[in-house]
């Protein structure tokens, strides 16, 4: 790799310019490996993607079934094809995960061909992170060149939080490839050389990528439409009408994409499918625009919202209300964590597992900030500059193109994520990192190119040092792990950020050897900023990641873990049944083996025994399915064999509550529903229990 070739080159080699239809483009792949114009392009970016891969496989079996939630639905989706169209987290079609099922029909596809296990599950999600840093390498050097592209695969292959989600089963790995597919579409679309009808089938394709998108996390996938609508209406070729007109189509083939699965789920009839879990009237709609749309950004309609750390509550109102965090709920210690003390919600427990407080800096405090603002500063940098750099440039320049794109998804993505009121857990900003990435490295390649010019250079150099003093801070976050690479990286940026300001190429006389040590200098910058972001990567690698939260970077095993602090705070899993508990499980022949409140309880006992398990309630034991009635009507008819009351997991300091409770211990804080009360009151009052691994197990067959 020369000096000269990390300029950005514009040339139709360098950007495989489109006039071609998308049928015509399968064989994009083997152009590229045939015909690549610069000697180090193609091992560079085939070895980033080995690395990547083996990477994100690397012992993927000591996740094991990662977060038990998903993988009880992954599991039911393998056993019934119904419970694989609905997302269903039991085989016995009882209730749905609390997302579409996009990411499911996937992971769970996959345990039909290779058989249900660990590895069944996770090694599709670990492709994905592989397909979205190749798919993210090639968008970004069509419009900035093969230095670009690469630069920004690299830092998306080493941010923290994508590590950690392609290496899990949560939805977000599936949601970021389709987020990347989208922009390379709309990439493709903007090429000058396209024709109206080329650019208006690559905007479909945009469309229909959104459309699954919303399928694997409903409005989370929509975050980016503004900033592609905007980069369509102001880039695209053509006169202002044409460009209208293709980008109404892409927002039909969203809809459709989308909208098929959504009238499929309203039209069937809600008897014979399971209840939409974590909505409150059944409706995959009211799920969309409630609980996972509005309410995850104002709060409300059945998200948390953060209290004010009085009263006992960690999150929402009053005593006894609903709460989700420590001390919530007005019982000592009640939901997850530490509060800072009985009843206090104040504590760094309430603010850890949602990200913080809403507010500006939320993306750099402690939970998020080693998670995905490694290079942010100088990604927002890279931004400002880039506008300048492009600021003559013609409408439909590529560059500037790629900045309103990537520039606008990252600036959005971060501003709802800085200020939504409802859940907000910090993985979520894995979303961000492709965008992130691509407009680090867009301004970092147009900056180099103009680096005869002391302004660019002095740029780059502040990007690097500003990279630097925050990975010393993000560092320092984490006790006792590596406390030298600290120092080591703030040294170091600041020695190769004076060093930038050397590799001028005004004078011609220097240009040879400036072009020799420019290039050891650019290498140089781009691993001392990329280095603490790897080295916390590495170590979420090392992690074996289970239960519902995690976080990435180092394990954290002293006194404040359950409160969140520092990288690797997580919920445990449960512990696997006992062989005894297996056994009574495996001997029922109902349409479910048992039932238990929520998921936290019903997964460990399905996943343990193959066995569907009815988690009463939903996830949390918030929702109103199935009816008592309903219940009853179950136990009546034989269809269910047991009721499992797991046992209270809390203490005097209110650390470690698990199970649903109404305002006092357990659960997640949150108030269960109506009929998960009636449910219990009723089996309690008719039923007797025996125990089985300290849980109440209550046999239904017999009154």
């Amino acid at each position: 790799m020369t000096a000269t070739s990390l300029e950005v080159d514009r040339t139709p080699s360098a950007t495989h310019a489109v006039s071609d239809a998308p049928g015509r483009s399968a064989g994009v792949v083997r152009r590229w490996l045939r015909d690549g114009h610069t000697p180090w392009e193609r091992p560079a970016l085939l070895s980033l993607l080995v690395v990547t891969a083996v990477g994100y496989l690397w012992n993927l079996g000591a996740i094991g079934w990662g977060n038990e939630f998903y993988a009880a639905s992954v599991q039911a989706g393998t056993r019934s094809w119904k419970a694989l169209l609905f997302g269903s987290l039991d085989a016995g079609n009882a209730i749905t995960v609390d997302k579409p099922p996009a990411s499911i029909w996937v992971m769970a596809l996959s345990g039909r061909i290779f058989g249900f296990n660990a590895w069944s599950m996770l090694v599709p999600q670990a492709l994905m992170g592989v397909a979205a840093v190749a798919l993210l390498y090639f968008a970004v050097r069509r419009t900035n060149g093969p230095s670009a592209g690469l630069l920004a695969g690299i830092v998306l292959a080493v941010t923290p939080v994508a590590a950690l989600m392609f290496r899990y089963n949560n939805p977000d790995a599936l949601l970021v490839l389709l987020l990347v597919v989208a922009c390379y579409c709309v990439v493709r679309a903007l090429d000058s050389e396209a024709t109206t009808r080329t650019a208006t089938t690559w905007v479909a394709l945009a469309g229909v990528a959104l459309g699954f998108a919303f399928l694997t996390k409903l409005m989370q996938a929509l975050i980016v439409l503004p900033a592609i609508a905007l980069v369509l209406l102001v880039a695209l070729p053509g006169g202002f009408w044409t460009r209208l007109r293709t980008s109404l189509v892409g927002i039909a083939s969203l809809v459709v994409s989308a909208g098929w699965y959504v009238a499929l789920v309203s039209l069937w009839p809600a008897g014979s499918r399971p209840y939409i879990g974590g909505s409150t009237s059944n409706s995959l709609m009211e799920l969309a625009l409630g609980y996972n749309g509005a309410g995850r950004v104002f709060g409300g309609d059945g998200n948390p919202t953060r209290g004010s750390g009085q009263n006992g509550s960690g999150f929402g109102p009053g005593p006894g209300g609903p709460g989700f965090g420590p001390g919530s709920g007005g019982g000592p210690g009640a939901g997850l964590g530490s509060g800072g003390g009985p009843g206090s919600g104040g504590g760094p427990g309430g603010h850890m597992m949602f990200g913080g407080d809403p507010g500006i800096g939320r993306l750099f405090t402690d939970s998020i900030g080693g998670e995905i603002t490694w290079v942010l500063p100088a990604a927002l940098i890279a931004l400002i500059a880039g506008f300048w750099c492009t600021r003559r440039a013609p409408r439909t320049d590529p560059s500037r193109s790629a900045l309103l794109l990537w520039g606008g998804i990252m600036l959005i993505s971060g501003l709802v994520f800085s200020f939504m009121k409802g859940i907000m857990h910090p993985y979520y900003t894995v979303a961000m990192a492709p965008a992130m990435a691509a407009t680090l490295a867009i301004g970092a390649v147009e900056l180099w190119s103009r680096r005869e010019k002391l302004p660019a250079r002095l740029t780059l150099a502040a990007m690097l040092i500003a990279t630097g003093v925050w990975s010393f801070f993000l560092l320092g976050r984490t006790d006792g792990w590596l406390p030298w690479l600290r120092w080591v990286l703030l040294v170091a940026s600041i020695l190769v950020g004076l060093a930038l300001l050397s590799t001028s190429t005004s004078t011609t006389s220097r240009r040879a050897m400036s072009a020799r040590s420019a290039t050891a200098v650019a290498i140089a910058a781009v691993v001392v900023g990329l280095v603490g972001p790897a080295a916390f990567t590495v170590a979420t690698i090392g992690n074996s990641h289970q239960g519902g939260m995690r976080a990435s970077g180092p394990e954290r095993h002293d006194d404040n873990e359950n409160e969140g602090e520092g990288g690797g705070w997580h919920r445990e899993p449960q512990k696997p049944p006992s062989a005894q508990m297996v056994a009574l499980l495996r001997a029922t022949d109902g349409r479910w083996a048992a039932a238990t409140v929520g998921s936290h309880a019903s997964a460990p006992l399905q996943l343990g025994s193959g066995m569907p398990i009815m988690a009463v309630g939903g996830f949390s034991g918030r929702d109103e399915s199935p009816t008592f009635a309903a219940f009853q009507g179950y136990v009546r008819d034989g269809q269910i064999g047991y009721f499992i009351e797991e046992p209270d997991h809390h203490d005097d300091q209110g650390k470690g509550a698990r199970n649903e409770g109404n305002g006092g211990p357990g659960g997640w804080g949150r108030r269960q529903s109506e009929s998960v009360k009636q449910i219990k009151a009723w089996v309690e009052k008719n039923h007797t229990p025996t125990m089985i691994d300290g849980a109440k197990v209550y046999d239904l067959r017999h009154g």
